[in-house]
Parts: C-alpha cells; structure tokens; sequence
C-alpha cells in the first residue's frame, strides 16, 4: 500500500485523530495514485496525467511551492506539459504554471495549452484591481507576507458548461460548478475512474464562507458533489489533502460534504423566508453534528456560521435586519457613548477583562472594541484588547478565525 493511500486509510478509520493532524494540511509527498497519474500534495495539490501526446496537469501549483510541484513532476517524468487545465483561478493553484512554460521555452519542446473556465479570465481582472487588499486579506488569514501577483497566465481556451477534451489519446471531461469559487471546474478521466475536484473537496468543512472574500454559492457547489458521486470514481484528488480511495467512501464524503452544505443554506434560507434577521439565523442555524465529526468535515479552515452568513449575502444583501445599522452613527461616536455610560473606557476595558477571564470571550471582544476607540491611545486598554485576541485565537477551531484573532492581538484594527 502507498504511504499516501495508507494515510488515507488511517483517518478513515480513525487512526489519525484529525484534531491533532489536520487532514487538509499538504503532507509534501507525491506518488503515482492510478496509472500514468502522478498526484502532488503540496499547498495546492497538482495532478499530472501521463497520455500518448505528453502530460496533462490538473493545476500547476502556486508562489510558495511552485517549485516543489515542479521537481516532484519532473522526477516522474521529463515529459513536455501539452496541456494544463485550472479547476479554479485562485493563486494557489495557478502561479507555478511559469516555472513549466520558461522550462519549455527553454528546452524547445513547444508550448502547451491552458484550459479554464469563462469565469477565470474577470478573476483575473479583479485580481489585478484589488492587489493591494488581497495582500492585507492573505497575509491576516495565513500570517504570511507575500507579494499578490498583478498578472497571469491566461487560459487559451474557455468553456461555459461543460467541454470534453481529447488529450493524447485521454478522454477528458471538464464539468463548470459554482461553489468556493464562481469559475471551478472539476475534471472526470473516465479511462482511469479519476476524480479531480480540485476545491469543491478539501478535506474540511466547505470554505463558503469565507469571511474576508467574494461570495460563494452553497446549494449550487452542493449539486455539484451530487453529481460527483454519481461517477463511480475509484480515485478522488482534492484541491486539498489527501487522494481518497474506493467507490463507495469517495460517494460518501461527496455526498455527505453536499448534505452539509444543503442543511446550512436550507435551513438559513427558511429563516429568511420567515421575516428572521441575521443575528437570530446565526446563532440558531447549526451543522449537524455528526456530519462535522467526519475526518473531512471538520470546520479546521471555513465555519458553519460563516457559510450562514454567506446564505444571507447572497440573497439578502449587506444590511443585516437591524435598523440602528442601516445608517450608523460612526463606530467611535458609539464608542464614547457606552463608554461613558459605563463609567469610562477603562471600566468598559475591566468589564472586557472580567468576561475574558470568565470564558465569554465573544462578549469581551465586543467591549472592549468600544473602549479602544474610545481611548485609542490607552495603553492599558490596548493590552486587555491584545489578551482578549490573544485567548480568542487559541480556542479558534478554525484557520480563518484564527488569522483574524492573531492579526487584532497584534494591535491592528481591520
């Protein structure tokens, strides 16, 4: 059995304890996982598909790991790149393409064609628009500093619903789906029963909700994995994590990833239909429990409250049902009302403290966000306001949580 496949196993029967070893986590390794097919785990997985004309790949990789994408291919195969196909136009999982095209160019050995969704190019476009807030945003979910591209390869060639490819002798399927993203494309090798979901599959709750980024589609990416299970594939490789194995578990985490997609925007949207605002739909709509106790469930990277929230942006637009918000007064001007209601910012910031302490760390970050505005230069305030984050990011499950409790300890205010 191969080390990927064998990891595999260990979650599924519970081995591995997910909690401690997150699943979704790239385990830096790369085997042949079905004939000529080589998968890459790498921040963005890479799939590469040997054909009589050359190689296929399924995502190219993107700034941090290009390079290890790059080498893991070419110690499989020296192979020319004939075509690469993108399952979406995030940067994770487009960027390395540059380091196989300067090869190429390089060596002779022609250029190949890049295959996308429609969508990909306006990503593209909007990318380049907003590189500057897409930097702020990356480097406060991953902690990470890292320069946002302004250009990118662009597909050559770009389809709406569906479009079937004949690559070196592969019969390639390309399927349109709007999820994660609004340009995905999962990919069906017939030949091989290989399955590529690229993000629609990550080995965690769906990131639809993303609290940072443009919106997602939960009952559109839920009809998509239904459609997937339907293929029998024996192979499955994710965006992310790890390849999954076998007919039947690949049906079942597709379909059961879909059910939880279809609880949270049903029950969101009955809530709507009813009159509920936003705040009541939040904290009344859960996830199933036992569907989040699944290996690939768990909400390490997205939440199910986010995916609420997103529920309510699709159909409901910005304003969330309160009326004092829809045209607030300025949030300092607020600030210093409560604040003096309270007794002062520094009785606003003790009372912040006092429930930090107590575990109502929701509640506290509320206080003491008035209390920093209110006496912004406070520097005993701004060290409650730190030890509030600070707690916050350590009981955060998950990673987007996380980056956004690390960024305000460290003093910012997004």
């Amino acid at each position: 059995m191969s080390s990927l496949r064998a990891r595999f196993e260990a979650y599924w029967d519970g081995s591995i304890d997910p909690s401690v070893e997150p699943p979704m986590f790239p385990v830096m390794a790369h085997e042949e996982v079905a004939e000529r097919s080589l998968f890459v785990s790498s921040f963005a997985n890479v799939t590469a598909l040997r054909t009589d004309d050359g190689l296929v790949l399924v995502d190219a990789g993107g700034p941090l790991l290009g390079a290890q994408v790059h080498a893991a291919v070419r110690s499989w195969s020296d192979e020319p790149v004939r075509a690469v196909i993108y399952t979406h136009g995030h940067v994770d999982h487009v960027v390395g393409i540059e380091r196989f095209e300067e090869e190429q160019r390089a060596r002779g050995t022609g250029e190949f064609t890049v295959y996308a969704h429609e969508n990909v190019t306006a990503r593209f476009a909007r990318y380049a628009l907003t590189a500057g807030y897409n930097a702020c945003i990356n480097a406060r979910q991953f902690q990470v500093e890292v320069a946002w591209p302004t250009s990118f390869r662009e597909p050559d060639e770009t389809y709406r619903d569906r479009r079937t490819l004949e690559l070196g002798g592969e019969h390639v399927e390309l399927h349109h789906a709007r999820g994660e993203t609004d340009d995905a494309t999962w990919v069906w090798v017939p030949g091989r029963k290989l399955l590529c979901a690229g993000d629609l599959f990550i080995w965690a709750a769906p990131n639809a909700g993303n609290p940072q980024k443009v919106q997602r589609f939960a009952r559109e990416w839920a009809v998509a994995l239904r459609a997937m299970a339907t293929l029998g594939a024996e192979v499955m490789l994710p965006g992310h994590g790890l390849p999954l194995y076998g007919r039947e578990r690949i049906a079942q985490a597709l379909t059961e990833t879909a059910a939880l997609l279809t609880h949270l925007h049903d029950e969101t949207l009955a809530r709507m239909n009813a009159g509920m605002r936003l705040d009541d739909i939040v904290h009344e709509v859960k996830a199933p429990p036992e569907l989040l106790a699944r290996p690939y469930l768990r909400p390490f990277y997205d939440e199910p409250e986010f995916i609420v929230r997103n529920v309510w942006r699709l159909y409901g637009g910005w304003w969330d049902g309160e009326p004092a918000r829809l045209q607030p007064a300025p949030a300092v001007a607020v600030a210093r009302e409560l604040c003096a209601l309270a007794g002062g910012a520094e009785a606003m910031a003790a009372r912040a403290e006092m429930l930090a302490a107590a575990g109502e760390l929701a509640l506290a970050s509320h206080l003491i966000e008035h209390a920093v505005l209110a006496a912004p230069g406070d520097a005993g305030i701004a060290a409650v306001r730190r030890n509030v984050y600070e707690r916050r990011a350590q009981a955060a499950t998950s990673l987007m949580a996380r980056g956004i409790y690390t960024d305000a300890a460290s003093g910012r205010r997004a």
